[in-house]
């Protein structure tokens, strides 16, 4: 299993500090998904040989415009190993279902962001993976809390129903944030979230990431290859 990592200078910890702390608890690899203003150095290699845990190379597009958006996915999609989109309103929402070049929709629900039937089915369609961000639920108190558990039981409905795709994360900024995939399991059963849904989504991290890195390999000897939708890649 995967975690989905903001490392500094967009978090507070270094990827290596992250990647330690993952292998410690029990985790395969991190996807550092930086936003693009806020890239992290690190060396993938050095870290892998050190901790014997996977680093993918990612990026989360931050933005309001769906214009601009469409500009940095097509610019991040060949060199960035999984790119995510930051949703979180409807245009946004909208944008990263209906674009194959996105590998995540990142923030679904958060601040006013919604997702129906239509949305849920173009994300299918489209092979986009609609994460479930624990982290509000782990950082907020009283009638958040309550309004982050409606949200994310609300998309497991949606989600289970049509069969979309999706992948977990608590999203964390530091290594003291980390949970172990037991314990991130185990609040998903509280709040209304299967555990081996939850483990499924954090696995999905790390299958995502192998299959863009076999298509990016072979994209570079056999230039022009496009990526499938998601039936095709599974």
């Amino acid at each position: 299993m995967y975690e989905a990592v903001h490392a500094r200078p967009a978090g507070a910890s270094t990827v290596a500090r992250l990647a330690k702390t993952a292998a410690d608890y029990g985790y395969e690899g991190v996807v550092v998904r930086n936003c693009a203003d806020a890239r992290a150095e690190y060396d993938p290699d050095g870290i892998r040989d050190e901790y014997d845990v996977d680093v993918v190379a990612g990026v989360e597009v931050r933005t309001d415009d769906p214009q601009e958006a469409s500009g940095a996915v097509g610019n991040y999609r060949t060199d960035e190993t999984i790119v995510a989109v930051s949703g979180g309103t409807t245009s946004m929402n909208r944008f990263a279902v209906e674009n194959d070049k996105v590998d995540v929709l990142s923030h679904p629900m958060a601040d006013d962001g919604d997702v129906n039937h239509v949305l849920a089915k173009a994300a299918l369609e489209n092979g986009v993976r609609l994460e479930f961000d624990l982290s509000r639920v782990l950082g907020e108190h009283g009638g958040g809390r309550v309004r982050e558990i409606q949200g994310l039981r609300k998309l497991y409905e949606i989600v289970d129903h049509y069969g979309t795709p999706h992948v977990v994360s608590a999203t964390p900024t530091s290594h003291l944030e980390f949970r172990a995939p037991r314990e991130l399991a185990a609040l998903g059963e509280r709040i209304g979230l299967p555990g081996e849904f939850v483990e499924d989504g954090l696995a999905e991290w790390g299958r995502l990431a192998e299959r863009n890195r076999r298509v990016q390999s072979e994209s570079f000897i056999e230039p022009g290859v496009e990526r499938g939708r998601y039936e095709e890649k599974h």
